[in-house]
């Protein structure tokens, strides 16, 4: 009686808004009744091919609308979404599948071998492809048949969904090796939507631009919240900036997404030529004063700052950021907040603890992780293992991280050191590693390592990096080399990662 799914924020839109555009991806343009129909018909084309109410559906794909029929249809079966970042190498997507054990992995033309090779690899898996340009599989389906073998029969009847019932799978960095899987509900996706749009004042008159991938929890997070509102999503495919100034003035789009590199980027691009940009009004994201102020001054949008997880689906604080430049924003409208010390006890006004987290867009839990989901959860409080203080009027200031959560973020992915230390510590010529975060002009952190080499290597940096770069996600690389003869350590013998950051952390 009390629950309002994904689903039902379909059957809303198409009822009150029906022929008005909610997708648009190329020449493809889908009001909200055909996105809600065509959502339906591939309820009942999954339906036909075995998935049930918990059931893995996997996407491995580039933006594109498809991802909204798919979003619809999964929320009627009461089926679990689990977008893939693309970005990863191919063992690390397989870990991935593995652990989720999808009974569909969805994929585009750009990695139908991938997804082939995937395919076969993951017991009681089957391949869905959509492929506008022809892609042939002996073992696949054409996702674009089947919704039209289908798009004239009853939909299937929706199944008994609850709010708490788990709507996505969101891969997150890796820990010791092992990404984790945060489980988000229904429930964490409208009430995220719904505090997004009330604080940013999203309408039926906006527009989102897709360019941050729809694997992220800020993408997803922005698309759903414009589209809950009755807006329009415009997808590309991935980001670039002449093609998303193009798209912003063709569809008039009123909101976008960013992380480092990207305003720099289109800050620069708007500066090539006359675009006609006054429809752009916020932009969401994480960059520092110095690309947001030429930003705002070119464009008039306002740069909105944020501090949030996949865990907390997206976004726990936020606020216009010239509003306190250098802070991360104000606490969000169902979100609290405390900061507090080891003991879980609240540290005094002004100074520095871990961020805590309690409320409706807190995740269910990491996926076949029961300790590390009751470790995070205890005392009724998630620990996001993040650090920061706030000031006197409530704008938190990001301090950082836990040692035990030691994550690097370049251009907005997280990256554990201990995943790229393992990675090196497998070359031959490397006896000894610590590997930090460092400030990186271009995407506001880079990774750094900081290594031993053996006695008469001449190992060059730019060969380690490619190294690296062929076993694990290229922006998981250290665009930063300095080799040492030796490391400073702890009295327990452990590498000393403060001194190492001290002295190489420039």
């Amino acid at each position: 009686m009390r629950s309002f799914t994904i689903h039902d924020m379909y059957r809303r839109n198409a009822h009150l808004y029906r022929d008005r555009t909610a997708v648009v991806s190329g020449k493809v343009r889908l009001g909200f009744q055909a996105l809600l129909r065509d959502a339906e018909a591939f309820a009942a084309a999954l339906a036909d091919a075995g998935v049930n109410k918990g059931d893995r559906v996997a996407i491995l794909a580039m933006n594109d609308y498809r991802f909204f029929i798919l979003f619809g249809a999964a929320s009627v079966l009461g089926a679990v979404v689990v977008p893939v970042n693309w970005r990863l190498s191919d063992d690390e997507i397989a870990f991935v599948l593995a652990d989720a054990t999808p009974r569909i992995l969805i994929s585009d033309e750009n990695f139908a071998e991938r997804a082939e090779s995937l395919g076969e690899k993951i017991d009681g898996m089957t391949t869905v492809f959509w492929n506008s340009s022809g892609v042939a599989s002996a073992t696949g389906f054409d996702m674009d048949r089947m919704v039209a073998d289908v798009a004239h029969a009853d939909p299937p009847a929706p199944n008994t969904i609850h709010g708490d019932d788990p709507f996505c799978i969101i891969y997150t960095a890796a820990v010791d090796g092992r990404p984790r899987g945060a489980v988000l509900s229904h429930a964490n996706i409208i009430y995220g939507n719904l505090q997004t749009s009330a604080t940013m004042g999203f309408t039926i008159d906006d527009a989102y631009l897709n360019m941050l991938p729809l694997f992220h929890i800020t993408g997803l997070n922005l698309s759903l919240s414009v589209m809950h509102a009755g807006g329009k999503n415009v997808v590309i495919e991935k980001f670039n900036e002449h093609q998303s100034l193009t798209e912003t003035e063709r569809e008039q789009v009123s909101v976008w997404g960013s992380f480092p590199p990207m305003l720099a980027r289109l800050t620069q691009a708007a500066g090539e030529k006359e675009w006609n940009l006054s429809s752009l009004q916020h932009v969401l994201g994480i960059d520092g004063p110095d690309n947001i102020r030429p930003f705002e001054a070119k464009t008039g949008a306002a740069f909105w700052i944020l501090y949030g997880q996949t865990e907390t689906s997206g976004l726990v604080t936020f606020s216009p950021a010239m509003a306190r430049p250098g802070s991360a924003g104000r606490v969000g409208l169902v979100t609290k907040v405390r900061l507090v010390d080891d003991a879980d006890q609240d540290v005094p006004p002004g100074e520095v603890g871990e961020i805590v987290v309690q409320g409706p867009l807190v995740f269910q839990g990491f996926w076949n992780q029961p300790e590390l989901t009751e470790k995070t959860f205890r005392g009724g409080w998630h620990h996001t293992g993040d650090v920061g203080c706030f000031d006197k009027e409530g704008f938190l200031w990001f301090k950082g991280r836990k040692p035990e959560k030691e994550l690097i973020k370049p251009g907005g992915e997280n990256v554990y050191p201990a995943e790229v230390e393992a990675v090196i510590l497998e070359h031959p010529d490397i006896v000894e590693v610590s590997v930090i975060g460092v400030p990186d002009p271009q995407f506001g952190e880079g990774i750094k390592a900081v290594c031993v080499r053996k006695p008469g290597s001449a190992l060059t940096a730019e060969e380690l990096i490619s190294f690296v770069a062929g076993r694990i996600a290229r922006y998981k690389k250290p665009r930063y080399v300095d080799f040492v003869e030796a490391l400073p350590k702890k009295k327990d013998g452990g590498i000393d990662r403060e001194k190492v950051k001290a002295t190489h952390g420039a």
